[in-house]
């Protein structure tokens, strides 16, 4: 892997574990080049289930399979896609993305235009290093989660029951006085 900065500075890995069964590889970043794309090979463990159903309001969001399989709902759907195959969600679609297989996946994601991504995956990686973050099922996580993506509203939100809840998870943080990093 490479150790190339970025303005986030840090190697090009994150990895999303044990919280998020996540792992990528950033291969253009925001050191790359104008913002105009984020891009990531990523791993994801077998039978991770995804992030909730969100938007992203500035940016289209592609992925594609190179090993494995990979779930990808828009537009209440659920799509499979393998090896090959791609799919692009635009800017505003509510969708999310699985593996429901037991068997790991490999593949390309690309936000574009780039936007604050990168910061925002970034982040969240510093708060699962930090321990705030150890699964997202646990409220502490939530809460952390919820006061991560109101950080970035303009990199992903959640929707439907979820945005009510992250909305109350992330006032009940800020009662709480928890700091994001």
């Amino acid at each position: 892997m490479g150790t190339e900065g970025s303005q986030q500075g840090g190697d090009r890995e994150l990895d999303f574990h044990p919280a998020v069964g996540e792992r990528w590889e950033i291969t253009h970043g925001a050191a790359d080049g104008s913002g105009e794309v984020f891009e990531a090979t990523v791993w994801l463990d077998a039978r991770m289930p995804g992030p909730p159903p969100h938007v992203h309001p500035n940016s289209e969001e592609s992925f594609e399979v190179l090993e494995g399989s990979l779930e990808v709902l828009t537009d209440g759907t659920w799509t499979t896609l393998r090896a090959g195959e791609r799919a692009t969600v635009p800017a505003g679609a509510r969708h999310t993305f699985r593996n429901r297989s037991d068997e790991p996946a490999k593949i390309s994601a690309r936000m574009q235009p780039a936007g604050r991504s990168e910061e925002f995956f970034r982040h969240m990686v510093a708060l699962i290093r930090e321990g705030k973050i150890k699964r997202p099922q646990e409220l502490r996580s939530g809460i952390y989660f919820a006061m991560l993506f109101e950080r970035y509203p303009d990199v992903s939100r959640v929707t439907g029951p979820f945005k009510v809840a992250f909305k109350a998870l992330a006032l009940i943080g800020k009662a709480l006085r928890f700091k994001l990093s």
